[in-house]
């Protein structure tokens, strides 16, 4: 391709069809990615705390319904809920919100299960100390457990977001146009480039993944430094 080409072909894997048309590309995957991990961290904490504080049917019931979303897959739930919803609910999601969805409630379902090791690693100790303090069983739980717990849940949750950016390729299905399903239209355009074309999608998934792993690395590593 002449410069002349690849200038627009790179826009176009960057923004989509954007300002004339709807966001896509890369843009689009970073905001699905962030919308979408942001939505499984909300979930993935207020299961894990609630795997954590019931007990008897009311955790089997719980325990049950994040297994359920665990063994989905997340191309599955995102055909389930894009092409279903009209039909059972008669309310229709746009692509967009489908994906997000599906990609909180199965990132959440796994992160549930990370906040609630976290948790429960530890001890009971901390939690009988913080309660002869007067502390209520949430007040022990905000001010004195799950601070401790942040070291432990991180890896996990670093681990499920680096998941959710590989995985909004999967939006495909609802014809949203994310990074890979630009990439692969523009491939089928072009017909003379799919190694360069997909080199290049690699090596830009491998970039979002690495910054995140990198940040990750960096505020954990200030919080084990703690205060100077």
């Amino acid at each position: 391709m002449s410069g002349f080409e690849w200038f627009p072909s790179l826009r176009y894997l960057l923004l989509g069809a954007f300002p004339a048309g709807p966001l896509g590309g890369i843009a689009l995957t970073v905001a699905l990615s962030v919308a979408s991990a942001l939505l499984a961290a909300m979930v993935g904490l207020a299961g894990g705390i609630a795997l954590a504080m019931t007990r008897g049917a009311a955790h089997l019931m719980l325990t049950a319904v994040v297994a359920f979303f665990r063994a989905i897959p997340v191309l599955m739930l995102i055909f389930w809920t894009f092409f279903l919803m009209p039909v059972v609910l008669h309310v229709n999601l746009p692509g967009l919100a489908t994906v997000i969805c599906a990609l909180a409630l199965i990132g959440g379902a796994y992160l549930s299960h990370s906040v609630h090791a976290g948790i429960v690693s530890i001890g009971e100790g901390q939690r009988q100390a913080a309660l002869s303090l007067g502390l209520t069983r949430w007040q022990a739980l905000r001010e004195v457990i799950l601070p401790q717990a942040v070291r432990v849940m991180t890896p996990s949750f670093v681990n499920q977001w680096v998941s959710l950016v590989k995985d909004t390729s999967l939006a495909y299905i609802v014809g949203v146009p994310e990074f890979t399903f630009l990439a692969n239209q523009l491939n089928n355009r072009l017909m003379v480039y799919p190694a360069q074309i997909f080199l290049f999608v690699g090596f830009v998934y491998l970039m979002l993944c690495g910054a995140l792993q990198g940040l990750a690395g960096v505020l954990l590593g200030r919080r084990k430094a703690g205060p100077a």
